[in-house]
């Protein structure tokens, strides 16, 4: 992954754990319960590997920004947005674990069920939590952006926008390909994975960075392409993984694609055969077990899906590397997003 300057990672940090410290002790006039619905926010965002801020940073000093307060704030800004849609996918999904741990949602219906609550109402309470957290933090995401002064805020409040547009979209369409309201094409299932994966992940990071560092109109326009192809293949390999990964690695399940009826390129491809239809009615059983997952792993490879995905993320990688190879951009970001678009092909986690 690029590394950004670890100075400036570590004054993202601190800005985070000054926001947080000072919404914690609001929060707790307010009640201890939504004290501690702040305190499992905290605990939400510690941790994480920092992607996004790393591109933000990255490229605004690669693209000769100088004063790097307002990356800061800005890459600072980009971790809480990620949080909360993270926080919003998982109350969506119902889901009460990620990466193998309890998440926020899951804590507090936890919380409910150890006092004596019923299921009914700890899961109200639950997804109560996860909603509101969410929408605490986008709010948040939006103080902090109106501390970085005009032009440039003006700038990185239209690219959030933009972001959270095309997010919305591609989590909309997500539920519509898992619940049956959406027919799932490939082509549809593309769309998705750019709406709810590339924009927020890649493309807008790496803009915000070049605002901030006064770039032109046409590095912009580089950017958003560069960072739409790296997290299309950034989730199709995401995707490999949820069916053909390590659970050790990942730290979860990779049952749970299969259970849940996940909509993937992966199935697209297998739709039709021979092979999947053996097993189709396996597909989103929640009772799956792990000789059936099993089942339906064969047969993903044996109808051709998974070498047909596969052919696709080695396409699609070398297509973002030649794109990256003739864009503008510095020498060194081209080397650095040119290696970072074979790690996402390449990760195992």
């Amino acid at each position: 992954m690029i590394i950004a300057d670890r100075q400036s990672l570590t004054d993202v940090d601190e800005r985070l754990e000054a926001l947080l410290a000072e919404r914690i002790e609001r929060a707790e006039s307010a009640g201890h319960a939504y004290g501690r619905l702040w305190t499992r926010i905290r605990d939400a965002i510690r941790g994480g590997k920092r992607i996004r801020p790393q591109l933000l940073l990255r490229a605004h000093a690669a693209l000769g920004g100088g004063e790097p307060r307002g990356a800061v704030t800005a890459a600072a800004a980009f971790e809480l947005l990620h949080t909360a849609l993270l926080v919003h996918d998982d109350m969506l999904d119902g889901d009460l674990v990620r990466r193998g741990e309890t998440n926020l949602q899951g804590a507090f219906v936890a919380e409910a069920l150890d006092g004596g609550s019923s299921v009914e109402a700890s899961t109200a309470w639950g997804g109560a939590a996860g909603l509101l957290a969410g929408d605490l933090l986008i709010s948040a995401v939006h103080s902090l952006l109106a501390e970085i002064p005009a032009p440039q805020s003006r700038g990185i409040q239209t690219l959030v926008d933009e972001c959270l547009f095309a997010t919305a979209a591609g989590e909309f369409a997500d539920i519509g390909l898992s619940v049956g309201t959406l027919e799932p094409t490939p082509d549809e299932i593309s769309r998705m994975m750019r709406n709810k994966t590339a924009a927020y992940s890649f493309a807008a990071p790496l803009r915000a960075g070049a605002v901030l560092a006064g770039a032109d109109a046409r590095i912009d326009a580089e950017l958003d392409e560069i960072g739409t192809l790296l997290g299309f293949v950034y989730q199709l390999r995401d995707d490999l993984l949820g069916v053909f990964g390590s659970e050790e690695l990942l730290g979860k399940s990779v049952d749970g694609d299969l259970r849940e009826g996940k909509r993937t390129l992966l199935i697209a491809y297998a739709e039709g055969t021979d092979a999947w239809e053996e097993v189709r009615h396996l597909f989103g059983r929640r009772s799956l077990d792990a000789d059936d997952a099993q089942r339906m792993r064969a047969a993903l490879i044996e109808s051709g899906a998974r070498s047909r995905a596969e052919l696709l993320l080695a396409r699609e990688c070398d297509a973002a590397i030649r794109r990256i190879e003739r864009s503008a951009l510095p020498a060194p970001l081209r080397d650095e997003l040119a290696q970072l678009a074979r790690r996402c092909a390449e990760r195992e986690s």
